[in-house]
């Protein structure tokens, strides 16, 4: 059937809406640019036998043509919705992602993704003065300043703004300043401990 890969796509990418990015399925892709391509080789052989004279063949081209729209929107919905997510992860993970992500991503999105922390860096440096202002710091408006942190992995040394070294073992833990630890806890190296 016309347009059922597209569509088996945008299925597989529906199925995983939990969050997580699915392995890039360059196999689909190339699949759904041959069978576009093979479409608009017929609708060039069909044009022309139609200015040539021949009758008939007009509503078969229109049939390709729209196959091949909804290819191209199946498509590009994909990439988009693929890219969306790799954006959002940057937001919750910071600039480097887990391996399981970055083995999932194509070497074009992993270009993406870098091209948009230089540029999402570049503005942070840019405002809030001398410093600039991390706009992934404190995804949610904090309440205190300080909070209660268990360790979940050994870690080792980590210096705080004050200049004291915390070592951070494995079930250890620490009070310790929000904007401080909150990538750790992205990272699955902290959780915070809520009483």
């Amino acid at each position: 059937m016309l347009a059922e890969k597209a569509l088996d796509l945008l299925r597989e990418l529906q199925r995983t809406l939990d969050g997580s990015l699915p392995p890039y399925n360059e196999d689909g892709i190339r699949q759904i640019l041959e069978e576009m391509k093979a479409l608009f080789e017929q609708n060039q052989k069909d044009v022309s036998a139609t200015v040539a004279g021949e009758n008939g063949l007009f509503s078969g081209v229109q049939l390709r043509h729209s196959a091949l729209e909804r290819n191209k929107r199946c498509l590009l919905a994909y990439l988009y919705n693929r890219l969306e997510q790799i954006k959002k992860m940057r937001w919750e993970f910071g600039s480097v992602l887990p391996p399981e992500v970055k083995f999932n991503m194509c070497e074009q999105e992993v270009q993406w993704f870098s091209k948009y922390n230089k540029m999402l860096a570049n503005y942070m440096r840019s405002i809030g003065g001398e410093g600039g202002l991390d706009l992934t710091q404190d995804l949610k408006p904090p309440k205190t300043l300080y909070i209660e942190v268990r360790c979940l992995m050994d870690h080792g040394e980590f210096e705080t703004q004050d200049g004291n070294i915390l070592l951070l073992k494995k079930n250890s833990q620490h009070f310790m300043l929000r904007s401080e630890c909150e990538h750790l806890i992205r990272q699955g190296i902290l959780e915070h401990i809520v009483h």
